[in-house]
């Protein structure tokens, strides 16, 4: 895999390992975006340079690139890369599996950087779930991947401003969640949204709202019994344990002003629970955060957008909102 140079880096921003995502997508397009603006950080293009150099010139874009030197000192104006090289040539727009397995090695040297400490952080562009698994390689998404490198139990958080949502599940289809919404699951999550809250983002008393499965949290058990017999009681073993935990909450009104205005986080119960309204609210400037990671992971909100990719009118504002985040994460992680 990758040839790390083993002397310390003598610049001394954080250095953010960037994996664009999907190559015919729009992933490759904000990564040259990103790479033509000042940062405060050093920011290292794990992929195929060639990827990099065709999607600025459809763009337009002058880019220079430069094979990463981790002891050498960042050239002036120029993209550096750590070379990944692509299964075959891209056009944008159109999927192939043949370079299904290159996105998982750009996630892999990344990986494997961060574990390593040779990077401060991970921000990554969209990937396309269902090309990926059309290779045949399993594969539910960015937050299973890497938790799986780290040998650690993910939990998937957006950010949308002072907007926060964490998942109990992710990428599950809705007939398997009740069956995953455990005592172990559901506290897991509690307890890594507080840690994480106060670790990552200095919240010293994090308050935390929770929603319950089903409609109206169950009506008192006539719509189901998540709430009564799991989530009420996690709910009361973590406040027993000093976490400031509300509900279980009817997940229609949660995101309400009144509610929000009261909390730092809202814990929901599946995906689209929790993200439709996040991204309702705040689409094209929310930030995927993966908790639980003995390193700091960031993403874009959004997905491939194949239709957008090589034409210049994908925005970069979720991706540069994660690298800034992916930044003061990182300085506080080494911290």
């Amino acid at each position: 895999m990758s040839n790390f140079a083993s002397t310390a880096n003598r610049d001394t921003r954080p250095l953010i390992a960037i994996t664009p995502g999907e190559p015919a997508g729009i992933g490759p397009d904000l990564a040259v975006a990103l790479a033509g603006r000042a940062h405060d950080a050093r920011l290292v293009f794990i992929a195929d340079p060639a990827l990099l150099i065709e999607r600025a010139r459809l763009l337009g874009v002058a880019l220079n690139c430069a094979d990463f030197e981790p002891g050498g000192e960042p050239p002036p104006d120029t993209c550096e890369v750590l070379r990944c090289p692509l299964g075959a040539p891209v056009v944008p727009g159109r999927l192939t599996t043949t370079n299904a397995r290159y996105v998982l090695d750009c996630l892999d040297y990344a990986a494997r950087g961060c574990l390593e400490g040779r990077f401060d952080a991970m921000v990554t562009g969209p990937v396309h779930k269902g090309i990926i698994n059309d290779a045949g390689i399993p594969f539910t998404g960015h937050t299973e991947y890497l938790a799986a490198w780290a040998g650690a139990a993910p939990v998937m958080m957006l950010a949308a401003d002072d907007l926060r949502v964490a998942l109990v599940t992710t990428h599950l289809a809705l007939r398997a969640v009740p069956d995953a919404i455990t005592h172990d699951a559901v506290r897991y999550t509690l307890e890594t949204v507080q840690r994480e809250l106060r670790g990552k983002f200095g919240i010293a008393a994090p308050r935390i709202a929770v929603c319950g499965l089903n409609p109206h949290a169950g009506e008192n058990g006539h719509l189901g019994r998540e709430e009564i017999d799991v989530i009420a009681p996690v709910i009361a073993e973590c406040v027993a344990a000093g976490i400031d935990a509300r509900g279980p909450l009817p997940a229609d009104t949660v995101f309400t002003p009144t509610v929000l205005d009261g909390v730092d986080a809202v814990v929901a119960m599946y995906h689209d629970q929790g993200l439709a309204a996040l991204k309702a609210l705040g689409f094209g400037r929310a930030i995927n955060l993966t908790l639980g990671l003995p390193f700091v992971r960031t993403s874009v909100d959004h997905g491939t957008a194949l239709e957008l990719a090589g034409t210049g009118r994908a925005s970069a504002e979720s991706f540069e909102a994660a690298l800034a985040l992916a930044v003061t994460l990182a300085a506080r992680h080494r911290a």
